[in-house]
This record gives C-alpha cells, structure tokens and sequence, in this order.
C-alpha cells in the first residue's frame, strides 16, 4: 500500500479508530497489537482508551501478532476474545453484537469460535474462546491461523451475516480506492 493500512481514512477516522469503536460497546478492553507502527498507532490507540502490545517478532508474520494479542487477553484475565484485521473496514456493530450473541450460546456446547460467513466465504471479527486461544498459542510459531483453525474444524460455528465488511480486504491501492468511491 505504500502507507500503514491501519491509518487508511475510513469515515471519518481510521481503519483501526473504527475498528477499536466498534469492537468497545461489546468488550470491557480492546488490545491492538503492533510491531514496528506501534508509535504511528499509538497515538490513535490512546486516544481511544485501548491498549497497545507490541509484537517484538513482527517480521514472523502475522501469525505472531495474534499469539501476542491473545496472550495479552489471558494475562489480563479474560478468556475470549473478539479478533479482528486492520486491512479491512470494520464490522457493523450489529454484527458483532449478532457474534457475540450466538458464541455465549453455542459455548457450552464445546465450540471454540464463531466466526462469520457472507456470501459464503469466512471473515473477521471472530469471536474465541479459551480452548481456542490455548490452541493458537501452542501451535508451532510458523503455524497459521487458519491451519489451527482447520485442526479444530468440529469446534468452530460460522454464522452467516448480511455484512459485506466481514470479507473485504484491502491489499492495495486499487482495493481501497474501491471500498472508498
């Protein structure tokens, strides 16, 4: 992209301002985890009342980035968590609220996550649990989530939602040019 995607304008803030206010009403901390943009970020982090990890491997990929954030979710003592990329515009909040919703449901059924389907392909935010986080953060660092993912297919829900946002990416210029005329 030429520039940090998180800082990309989006409605009259950033990719990662409207990621962190989305995800605030349905989680009492949000985590950003950054690596070498972390000071390019923090500013927008703190004045949003979130709180930033840094990623001191962060060339490992993003893989790496995610171990961090869902280490730093279980040491300050939760044990779910909402995950989401910044390469993307943020969900509707109603569609985090329908996630949220159909995880606290469907988790005493021994799913790990939920994550949402539109138009038949999977997307971001997810939404996780413990057993989830523990299998991301005992998984070999050159791992994907998505390998871990597919390890733990039978634990997994997909909800299918009206939100076009869940799939969109923004790789480069062209796609956002796209997403923003």
């Amino acid at each position: 992209m030429g520039r940090d995607k998180a800082l990309l304008p989006w409605r009259g803030s950033s990719f990662l301002a409207g990621a962190i206010a989305s995800f605030q009403p349905h989680s009492d901390l949000v985590i950003v985890v950054a690596g070498k943009n972390a000071e390019r970020l923090r500013p927008v982090v703190d004045a949003a009342g979130a709180f930033l990890v840094i990623n001191p491997s962060p060339e490992q990929g993003q893989f790496s980035s995610l171990r961090v954030g869902v280490q730093a979710v279980l040491d300050r003592g939760r044990d779910a968590a909402l995950i989401t990329l910044v390469d993307r515009p943020p969900a509707d909040s109603k569609t985090i609220s329908q996630l949220c919703a159909r995880f606290t449901a469907v988790v005493e059924n021994d799913i790990w996550a939920v994550v949402p389907q539109y138009a038949g392909r999977h997307g971001h935010p997810i939404v996780i649990g413990r057993e989830m986080i523990t299998a991301f953060l005992q998984a070999s660092p050159t791992a994907t989530a998505r390998d871990i993912e597919h390890q733990h297919q039978q634990r997994i829900e997909y909800v299918a939602v009206d939100d076009p946002a869940v799939v969109l990416n923004v790789d480069i210029p062209d796609d956002y040019n796209r997403l923003t005329s």
